[in-house]
């Protein structure tokens, strides 16, 4: 593809921060022939903080476009670990209730589990951030026209009518230089610098719940558990002494251990002693010995930017939006942001849209990420004292009945957020400026449901072609109308081809094509977002409708 950097710039995109987000950016943008330059404070591989376990299916399908899906579902967990979450008295404990979800050797062909039945090409894979990053980073720096600045600070930023200047330097200070952009992504973590530069301010929830996060080498603690049970990726405990969490990294040794403090615990610092919640937790001695690997205490909130951009700026990921970072969501509603506004960036830098249509972003993800931040502070709130029956651990007919009883209330309460259908796929985009509606609501959704829809704003339904091919694979990198076969789209493609957007027609069987698609044809873009349906139109028609999707018809002031 041929770069679109002008001579005054040194790239098109400027992306501050290396982190899933904004590598990401960069990936989809080099794969648009956009150059972007990359500023991270760490050095090159250098390992992130044991974080996000989990890539969702929506982040899987783009990664599958990315050509990344399956090292990426290589990596992580061995390819025979189940990926359960599993519910205890601890973790060498009772277990009384458990999610199945396969491993990731198994993930295309198992049938066990609640999201097995879903409709995409590409499950859920559960994978940690320190597995999942390097890999992002590496084709990061082989990627066409991004150059990866590692050990590099961001100080601050000016923009005019053309470009964004950001000043930079060595994480020491030293070599203070400037970088030119056409415009720039913030990308840089719940901190934002970008965030603050433009002025953008956070408001909602600042604390809901207070964690001690721990990571733990514990070679031996596998020897513990019962042989007779099937290992987990996740545990959940519970017991009078503690609750909390544990998180398999990497099937052998490495654990994370989340302790959930009370309120009142919460206000008197070190009133928990880590080495005894842990131990709680695990269920074991003090004799048992295990390595500190890293820790961090951390505060869960529920916060959301007030705007997600100035004119050339934009912000992404946990610089606009902070959550309970329960299932990994923070991430990937992170990665969802960024590929929404790397594709408009693409058909603006492209040279297929006009700048208005980059006034898209916010009017498009800033209310999603508000619904799914209360999903996140709602469950959280419902997790975070959870009543424990006395008997729990006792091995008596009564404790056998309350693990029975609570054991079925936890799966219920837990399996939306570990199977969350709503979440991946129900979200739709309502009041976005270059999406074309009709005046059919889009259905509502939950944590853990959703209603296939064509209704614009909704994602596409998957289905897979008679070749069996995915229907995304398909999927051009402007716009695809996906059409019941001999539907008349020839004035699509010549108005198409006169604004050179890229263009690309699906034809199927009228009878092979799942009952949502219900109009003659259903026009996509490739981020699998519906924009228009409806039958053939005249050229009058399809002029006016490229025109709105291109952007031309927003406002100038919408962005200013």
């Amino acid at each position: 593809m041929t770069q679109t950097i002008d001579a005054d710039t040194d790239a098109d995109v400027l992306i501050i921060g290396a982190g899933p987000v904004g590598l990401v950016a960069a990936l989809d943008l080099s794969s648009r022939g956009i150059s972007a330059i990359v500023v991270e404070e760490r050095a090159f591989l250098e390992p992130p903080n044991v974080k996000c376990n989990h890539v969702a299916s929506r982040t899987m399908e783009s990664f599958r476009r990315l050509g990344i899906a399956g090292e990426v579902r290589a990596a992580g967990l061995p390819r025979d670990y189940p990926q359960d979450v599993a519910f205890r008295t601890s973790l060498t404990g009772r277990e009384f209730s458990r999610i199945p979800i396969p491993a990731s050797g198994e993930r295309y062909t198992s049938r066990t589990g609640p999201d097995t039945s879903w409709r995409t090409p590409e499950p859920p894979h559960r994978i940690n951030q320190t597995f999942l990053e390097p890999i992002l980073t590496r084709h990061v720096a082989e990627a066409p026209g991004v150059t990866l600045l590692n050990r590099t600070r961001f100080l601050s930023l000016d923009q005019d009518a053309s470009s964004v200047s950001a000043i930079v330097s060595d994480v020491d200070g030293a070599n203070e230089r400037t970088v030119r952009a056409r415009y720039l992504i913030g990308a840089d973590g719940g901190r934002s610098a970008v965030r603050k530069q433009i002025g953008a301010k956070l408001s909602g929830d600042p604390v809901l719940q207070h964690v001690q996060s721990t990571c733990i080498r514990a070679p031996k603690l596998y020897s513990l558990m019962s042989a007779e049970e099937p290992r987990a990726w996740g545990y959940y405990t519970f017991n009078a002494r503690r609750v909390g969490h544990v998180y398999a990294i990497d099937g052998s040794e490495t654990f994370l251990v989340h302790t959930y403090l009370s309120p009142e615990e919460a206000k008197t610092e070190g009133s928990v002693d880590r080495d005894t919640a842990i131990r709680a937790i695990l269920g074991v001695d003090e004799a048992f010995e295990y390595e500190i690997v890293s820790k961090e205490d951390w505060v869960a909130r529920r916060l959301l930017a007030d705007r997600f951009r100035d004119r050339r700026v934009f912000i992404a990921g946990d610089a606009s939006h902070l959550w309970v970072p329960f299932a990994g969501f923070g991430m990937n509603a992170g990665i969802a942001d960024v590929l929404d506004l790397t594709w408009l960036l693409g058909a603006h830098l492209g040279g297929w849209a006009e700048e208005g249509i980059l006034a898209a972003y916010e009017a498009e993800r800033r209310p999603i990420t508000e619904q799914v931040s209360h999903f996140a502070m709602n469950h959280q709130r419902k997790l975070a004292r959870p009543g424990l029956p006395a008997a729990l651990e006792d091995d008596t007919p009564e404790g056998e009945e309350a693990r029975r009883t609570f054991g079925a209330a936890v799966h219920e309460l837990n399996e939306p957020q570990f199977a969350a259908a709503g979440l991946n796929y129900g979200y739709a985009y309502h009041g976005s400026p270059i999406i074309v509606y009709d005046g059919e609501e889009a259905p509502g959704y939950t944590m853990g449901t959703y209603v296939p829809s064509t209704v614009p704003g909704c994602r596409a339904p998957h289905f897979t072609l008679a070749d069996g091919s995915s229907l995304y694979d398909h999927f051009s990198p402007g716009y695809t109308a996906v059409v019941a076969r001999g539907s008349v789209v020839a004035v699509l493609t010549v108005e198409a081809e006169r604004r050179g957007i890229p263009f690309r027609v699906v034809e199927v069987d009228a009878d092979a094509l799942p009952k949502e698609y219900r109009c003659p044809i259903t026009l996509v873009r490739q981020d699998q977002t519906v924009v228009w349906r409806g039958g053939t139109p005249d050229r009058e028609t399809a002029a006016q409708l490229w025109e709105t999707l291109r952007g031309n018809r927003i406002e100038a002031a919408a962005h200013e």
